[in-house]
């Protein structure tokens, strides 16, 4: 029998081919730059008509009305940069079929290349259906997606002042990082701003530890014991202010969010909330938002199901995979179409009947990564994930445990949100029963393949 997508040696078969059609004769197709934009259409007799553009709002107006003009429907355009995407939005708006394509799908044979020549490249793979369209969650979670990418590159810039703090704190050999387990703590935030504020003197400075602190105020105070040169002490204090002012920015991106999230008409209601386990209340993570319960809820009524209860998942998790993926999972026919394009899935290339590679993808797909996050968050805890993650790490190594356990959590996320049904996890010695029975009957199988039969002993 021959395998499958392969042709059989020796056997000659007619297979029907009907040619290449055009699919979509009413398609056009646009090359964006950031001064200019090409577009092309169909033209009389096998040609196209190609016009250049501005950038400019009424410019954007003009292209609608000569894509009007001409019958068009659907409009392909290159994901460049952010330039596509007030022509998308306006073209959209208008009622056009936009689709965002990624280079990926553009390939071309070499040779002269020229805006004019990729716009009419592009609306000739457009017109013959020979172009995917790039995902793009809902419209009503774009605004929500942009706050919530726009609030990660605020946590981005904040780091390196906190670096440069610590620099210049041990340049004065002021052990602040030994005193307390964070410097941008209470007990932390709280020295530092009377450094700034001109207080040099190490028992006032340790007195300022909270109650909880396990180091007393007189070895927090021999700590803080340092040089106190001007220079250093001057970078400290432009370093706590940017950070000061960037922890506001993110506090107010934080209410925006949340504005954001009240106007999202959802009529999925939320209910109560069920409690959060022990392990998941102790979690003490600096960037999760303040609002947890009620973005909780939010989450809850836009998708139906309560995504932060899945192992490894937070509030914070919860939201950036609802603003990157969406609630419509009709756009993935399957699981394994979902977790291919979140880059969790190997990449089979096959030739002769080999297979030349089977590896996973370099990705900057968001959601993706943040599966990889929550798989790194149970790789030390007694769930199911966790037992999984330290037998493939056991057989694999660290790096691709990862990606399987993140591969599994996304399985889940995406049964979820299609089926809308709630996270129900098994115990860990349930597990390992089950998978103690699949091991059985896998050897079981092995053995009468080769001819034997197991006998318990």
């Amino acid at each position: 029998m021959a395998r499958k997508g392969k042709a059989t040696k020796g056997i000659e078969k007619a297979q029907p081919f009907e040619g290449i059609s055009r699919v979509n004769p009413n398609a056009a197709g646009m090359d964006i730059g950031s001064v200019e934009i090409v577009a092309s259409v169909n033209g009389a007799e096998n040609t196209q008509l190609v016009r250049a553009f501005g950038n400019y709002t009424a410019d954007l107006e003009h292209i609608g009305d000569w894509l009007s003009e001409h019958g068009v429907k659907t409009v392909a355009m290159e994901s460049t940069g952010v330039y596509w995407i007030p022509i998308f939005e306006t073209l959209e708006n208008r009622g056009f079929e936009c689709l965002l394509i990624s280079s990926r799908s553009l390939r071309r044979v070499a040779g002269r290349k020229s805006d004019i020549e990729d716009a009419q490249w592009i609306q000739t793979l457009h017109s013959y259906g020979l172009l995917e369209n790039s995902f793009r969650p809902q419209a009503d979670l774009i605004a929500l997606r942009t706050l919530l990418r726009h609030r990660g590159q605020l946590i981005e810039h904040r780091s390196p002042h906190i670096q440069h703090m610590q620099k210049a704190l041990l340049q004065m050999n002021v052990q602040l990082s030994q005193a307390v387990s964070d410097i941008t703590g209470v007990s932390g935030l709280r020295i530092i701003t009377a450094i700034v504020n001109g207080e040099r003197e190490p028992a006032k400075l340790g007195a300022l530890r909270e109650p909880g602190c396990k180091k007393s105020a007189e070895e927090i105070g021999r700590a803080l014991t340092g040089t106190w040169r001007e220079e250093h002490l001057f970078v400290l204090k432009q370093s706590f202010e940017m950070f000061v002012y960037y922890s506001e920015q993110i506090v107010d991106c934080d209410e925006e969010v949340e504005r954001t999230y009240a106007g999202l008409r959802v009529d999925n209601d939320p209910g109560d909330l069920p409690p959060m386990s022990r392990r998941k209340r102790g979690s003490h993570s600096k960037n999760k938002p303040k609002q947890s319960d009620e973005i909780r809820a939010h989450l809850k009524r836009i998708s139906g199901v309560d995504l932060s209860l899945v192992d490894g998942f937070g509030v914070s998790l919860s939201q950036t995979v609802l603003s990157e993926v969406g609630t419509d999972m009709s756009k993935f026919p399957s699981e394994k179409h979902f977790c291919s394009w979140l880059g969790l899935a190997p990449k089979h290339e096959i030739s002769g009947g080999k297979v030349l590679k089977n590896r996973t993808l370099k990705t900057k797909n968001r959601a993706g990564q943040a599966f990889r996050m929550a798989a790194q968050s149970v790789k030390r805890s007694e769930t199911v994930f966790g037992v999984k993650y330290r037998r493939m790490r056991a057989r694999l190594g660290p790096a691709q445990a990862t990606v399987a356990v993140a591969h599994a959590i996304a399985r889940v996320v995406y049964r979820m949100l299609k089926y809308k049904v709630e996270y129900e996890t098994i115990s860990v010695e349930e597990y390992e029963k089950k998978y103690k029975a699949q091991q059985l009957k896998y050897v079981k199988k092995k053995a009468a393949g080769l001819g034997f039969a197991l006998v318990p002993a």
